[in-house]
């Protein structure tokens, strides 16, 4: 079995990122990993910290066992924190914090908790350091990124259209968004790298039409191009009805109905790939424990269809898809953004 050894030029890179970061010489950082984590990127992170001149911890939790049906991949919901008083402690007196764990904390119960405290966080995507290295974020992306959001954010009605036959209809309105472009300087905020993503979840209520995944868009929870159209049918946010012939949909049917959940059927987020530097070609470049798809969602142009938990409406379950769909036109009350998978020139 190949091992990969610690390159000097991956530290490099940890550091130019944790630099955007705002870490600075006698700063204390935690690093947050699992017994499962990625050793290699926990390492990485430790040996940035100290060429920096920061003082860094490790804080390492037992990856919990799965108690659901179906292997669980890519939520950002990490459950290895399991609620610990002194570990949410620690975190949050830390000020920045290394997140390594294998699903990250985008979404995990604790980190509201943690992010209250003025705590700064960054999910290192659980990627192979090769795939962090060539996707180090710039100041450019991240004033893309944040006038996307601004757009986003004051947008009444998002319209997805497509020639596979996707006509979906958002209603924007009370949205929550979120951009992300790869670092965090701002106590209180969580950041993931890989970044170049801005993502709305939708109040309840406010999703339909019909989205179609045609062959070459992506199910980055099973990490597999389609080979063949699935067609999804929504109404007030919940999958109805699922189409389609082969392979694809009927794994898509089974995953969904293993969880039991109606819930596990709903929106999580709808937005967008921005990062020129992601590449959607990469899933087929790696082993599946080497990556975690992070790059194909900030493929720029791609339209980002999540189902799942989506807090903002009030929808809580473990069942999620990621599905970024390269060939759709996505308007925002009107004006195109993204015209047949191609990002427009409309956010300097």
């Amino acid at each position: 079995m190949l091992a990969d050894r610690i390159e000097a030029k991956w530290i490099d890179t940890f550091c130019e990122v944790f630099e955007r970061c705002a870490v600075k010489a006698g700063d204390t950082a935690a690093i947050l990993s699992e017994t499962q984590s990625r050793a290699l990127n926990v390492h990485l992170a430790e040996l940035a910290l100290l060429r920096m001149g920061a003082k860094p911890f490790h804080l390492v939790m037992p990856t919990p066992r799965n108690r659901n049906i179906v292997p669980v991949r890519s939520t950002g919901a990490s459950e290895a924190i399991q609620r610990l008083g002194p570990v949410i402690t620690a975190l949050q007196q830390a000020g920045f914090v290394v997140d390594c764990t294998i699903e990250g904390l985008m979404h995990a119960v604790e980190t509201p908790e943690i992010l209250k405290a003025g705590a700064r966080i960054l999910v290192i995507s659980n990627e192979h350091p090769e795939a962090l290295e060539r996707m180090v974020p710039d100041p450019a992306l991240e004033k893309r990124v944040r006038a996307a959001a601004k757009m986003l954010r004051g947008t009444k009605r998002m319209r997805v259209t497509s020639k596979a036959g996707t006509a979906l209809d958002v209603d924007m309105v009370g949205a929550s968004t979120v951009g992300v472009w790869g670092w965090t300087d701002k106590p209180g905020t969580l950041a993931h790298w890989p970044g170049g993503i801005v993502v709305s979840f939708p109040k309840s209520g406010t999703i339909n039409g019909t989205l179609v995944m045609a062959p070459g868009d992506i199910n980055l929870t099973f990490k597999r191009y389609l080979t063949s159209p699935v067609k999804m049918t929504l109404k007030d946010d919940y999958v109805v009805e699922l189409e389609g012939e082969g392979t694809d949909v009927a794994m898509m049917r089974a995953y969904l109905a293993a969880w039991g959940d109606r819930e596990a059927y709903a929106v999580s987020h709808v937005g967008f790939g921005m990062n020129p530097a992601a590449r959607y070609e990469a899933l087929s470049m790696y082993d599946q424990r080497d990556t975690n798809g992070t790059e194909i969602r900030a493929v720029s142009g791609n339209f980002l269809f999540s189902t799942g938990a989506n807090e903002f409406a009030g929808r809580y379950t473990a069942g999620h898809f990621d599905l970024p769909m390269m060939g759709t036109t996505i308007e925002l009350d009107g004006m195109a953004v993204v015209r047949e998978g191609a990002l427009q020139d409309v956010f300097g």
